[in-house]
């Protein structure tokens, strides 16, 4: 029986990592070795990236809720504390956009809130 020899399967394992690395600076998108390195680093920043996403995305909507509250005398803390004693519960991406889209309905939200507590 003949040898196998694996070319195929390690062009295709080599094609697919330099496909990755399309755009990379320098040699990092054109020899296998740094391809391959620079490829795992971006991978492990895309996962790192994607749990930083949400919690980037968490501080701007609070940060948004924030300035409206303080816009009608109020702050976040007390603001959050009132609707959940009044039992509205809205989550903080829709208050942000109450907050930025429609200024009269958030502060009938604070009103709703103060009354609460």
């Amino acid at each position: 029986m003949a040898r196998i020899k694996g070319a195929t399967m390690t062009r295709k394992r080599r094609k697919k990592v330099l496909k990755l690395a399309k755009g990379y600076f320098g040699a990092k998108s054109r020899l296998f070795k740094t391809a391959k390195e620079a490829v795992m680093k971006s991978g492990q920043y895309a996962y790192i990236g994607r749990k930083q996403k949400k919690r980037n995305f968490r501080s701007l909507w609070i940060t948004r809720i924030s300035a409206g509250c303080k816009m009608n005398g109020t702050n976040y803390s007390t603001f959050m504390n009132g609707l959940k004693k009044a039992g509205i519960t809205l989550n903080r991406k829709m208050l942000s956009e109450i907050a930025i889209n429609d200024p009269a309905a958030f502060t009938a939200l604070v009103e709703k809130a103060k009354a609460a507590l």
